[in-house]
């Protein structure tokens, strides 16, 4: 979907822009940071004429270091009349520097029609066939993100427009519009997880992923209740059995010529949690519409396959419900059959991501025989206990494929901090009268929940290599702070997408794509 602010390439100069507002970029360079003057449009004697002071004294005076995201503003006339400067810390000009100042200018220059930047002009921008100024366009992007359903927004609107001067040029373009892509998945899984589940009810989240496969490109199946319960997926369905909502499982395939390899992405999708019978408190129930993260990852993964030109063949599976209590709802002690035949006993009804994400498994390992599986969920509070807001849990089967994943979280600003599979924690799973139990059920181990959690999903995989993403810490916002954006930040989608986009990075097991 397209983004509240158009990043514009322009030629020229800064001074040809009609911008209120205009960004110099300060690198931090060695012990003097310095402001990068190139694409002004004015000689450097001329340009701190029309300064309140020149501007290595106004780097002084504003205690400038050069570090990524650092703002100093002030009035100046470079000749049309007043606008306003602001003075960007880049740091080195990396892709991670150049992805902060970028959400630093968009936060800046929020409630103006319009803001220029000769960022593009870095050498270090067209560095990597584009990455930093690629990064640049994310952090736009990501921080000019806004979801509200208010009938006056409050606080001023994202800039319509940033102008980036020497941007047409070399890689540039192309750079711009692969940040662009990246930041637009990010904001379509943003924009579902940040929906009400007044409306965002299976069904729902379902054609949202219909209409996405319509708009690129893309294959699809969906199976209601009627089918679930034909084809086996008693595990979707106990989770969803609460609800007037039912569940949806729904497929997506992007399968490009002579595909680099085959992934399935699977993405719990539980599109309200109340607990089930297992209830949770109501503090702890106000942030469960965002319970569908992985699924919505995922959609947004599958929305930029065909512009981004990923040479992968990707399928995606997206297990919805709601898990609510009635009558009708799974009790703790039921004994459920999953689609790969192994039984599972339900001691715990809030913990019914694992299950709907293990009938979907099932079906990936039986039915696609893929190269990889990677599933993302907002699974545990256990992983956000372990590494907080900023860090996503990954555990994985094959050291290649964490591997790659943490390489691609690192690329993308989106770190992943890999976790154990311990295998003394395994015998917690057993059951005295089903093949698994859904949660530990000793406490020998102090309840390693992450980890029980993983353990269990391991069970449904095949022996396939496998990467589980615990995205719990860092799949939600509190507040507005460098790309992120109060609710949900779509986080993995950008990492996923940057490694499906590098063949060298997927495992190879011989397996038909």
């Amino acid at each position: 979907m397209p983004a509240a602010t158009e990043i514009r390439p322009v030629s020229g100069a800064l001074t040809d822009s009609a911008a209120e507002l205009v960004a110099v970029p300060v690198l931090r360079g060695g012990e003097t940071p310095a402001a990068a003057t190139a694409g002004v449009g004015l000689d450097p004697a001329e340009l701190d004429a029309r300064l309140p002071a020149s501007l290595a004294e106004l780097v002084a005076h504003y205690d400038l270091a050069g570090r990524p995201g650092e703002t100093a503003q002030f009035p100046v006339d470079l000749g049309r009349g007043l606008v306003r400067m602001v003075l960007l810390g880049v740091g080195d000009a990396t892709p991670d520097d150049l992805r902060a100042a970028g959400a630093a200018l968009a936060r800046a220059a929020k409630g103006r029609r319009a803001a220029a930047t000769t960022v593009a002009l870095l050498d270090r921008a067209h560095d990597d066939a584009g990455a930093g100024l690629a990064a640049f366009a994310e952090g736009v992007l990501l921080a000019s993100y806004r979801f509200t359903l208010a009938s006056s927004p409050k606080g001023p609107a994202p800039v319509e427009s940033v102008e980036l001067v020497g941007g047409t040029t070399g890689a540039a373009p192309d750079a711009l519009a692969r940040g662009t892509a990246l930041a637009e998945a990010t904001a379509l899984a943003r924009d579902l997880i940040n929906t009400p589940s007044t409306d965002k009810d299976p069904a729902w989240l379902a054609e949202r992923a219909v209409a996405v496969a319509a708009e690129s490109g893309l294959d699809h199946r969906v199976w209601d209740e009627s089918a679930l319960r034909a084809d086996g997926f008693a595990a979707i369905l106990a989770v969803g059995a609460g609800s007037l909502r039912p569940p949806r499982l729904v497929r997506l395939d992007h399968r490009p010529d002579n595909p680099a390899g085959h992934v399935v992405l699977v993405g719990k999708g539980i599109t309200f949690d109340t607990g089930g019978l297992s209830l949770k408190p109501n503090d702890n129930m106000k942030l469960m519409k965002t319970d569908m993260s992985g699924s919505a990852i995922v959609l947004g993964v599958m929305s930029a396959l065909r512009r981004l030109e990923v040479p992968t063949a990707v399928t995606a599976l997206l297990p919805i419900a709601e898990n609510a209590f009635s009558g009708s709802a799974q009790r703790p002690g039921d004994v459920i059959t999953a689609y790969n035949g192994r039984t599972i006993e339900v001691l715990n009804t809030d913990a019914e991501g694992r299950l709907v994400m293990a009938d979907a498994l099932g079906y990936a390992v039986a039915e696609l025989a893929p190269d990889a599986l990677v599933d993302v969920a907002t699974l545990t509070g256990a992983a956000k206990v372990a590494l907080g807001l900023g860090t996503g849990a990954l555990f994985a089967s094959d050291d290649a494929l964490a591997d790659a994943l943490t390489a691609a979280g690192r690329a993308a600003g989106e770190p992943l901090w890999r976790l154990p599979l311990t295998e003394e924690y395994r015998p917690s799973l057993d059951s005295r009268v089903a093949d698994l139990a859904n949660i530990g059920t000793t406490g020998d181990y102090g309840r390693p929940g992450a980890t029980e959690a993983a353990l269990f999903l391991r069970e449904f995989t095949g022996g396939l290599p496998w990467a589980h993403l615990d995205i719990a810490g860092p799949g939600r916002s509190s507040g507005e702070d460098g790309v992120l954006t109060k609710g949900g930040t779509g986080f993995a989608t950008r990492t996923l997408l940057r490694w499906l986009a590098d063949p060298a990075g997927l495992p190879r097991t011989g397996a038909a794509a």
